[in-house]
């Protein structure tokens, strides 16, 4: 009798060129098995999104202080930025060094 082909083997034949492992799959790979791997990626894919929105947030905060400061000063935001990189005085006892002419 001719053995029924390994459901998997076409998995392992796609992803097998592309040098992505599938590690533990098998046709003796019980479902429960998938399952968690299923659930422990949606985890670390939960995680991801997470540090992703942080990292937005914490953007956007920087972008809203930088247009703050240049609001204070009544200058554009872009312009406050340019003048800014220009002028990267050191400062010495708390207090600016005016830039050299």
């Amino acid at each position: 009798m001719n053995t029924p082909p390994d459901p998997f083997e076409f998995l392992k034949n796609l992803w097998g060129p592309m040098g992505l492992p599938l590690a533990g799959l098998s046709a003796g790979t019980a479902m429960s098995e998938v399952d968690k791997r299923i659930a422990e990626l949606k985890s670390v894919e939960t995680w991801l999104n997470t540090n992703l929105n942080v990292l937005r947030m914490t953007i956007q905060g920087l972008e809203m202080q930088k247009a703050g400061l240049a609001a204070m000063q009544g200058r554009p935001a872009t312009e406050a930025s340019a003048d800014a990189a220009s002028k990267s005085a050191p400062q010495h006892a708390g207090r600016e060094v005016p830039p050299k002419k």
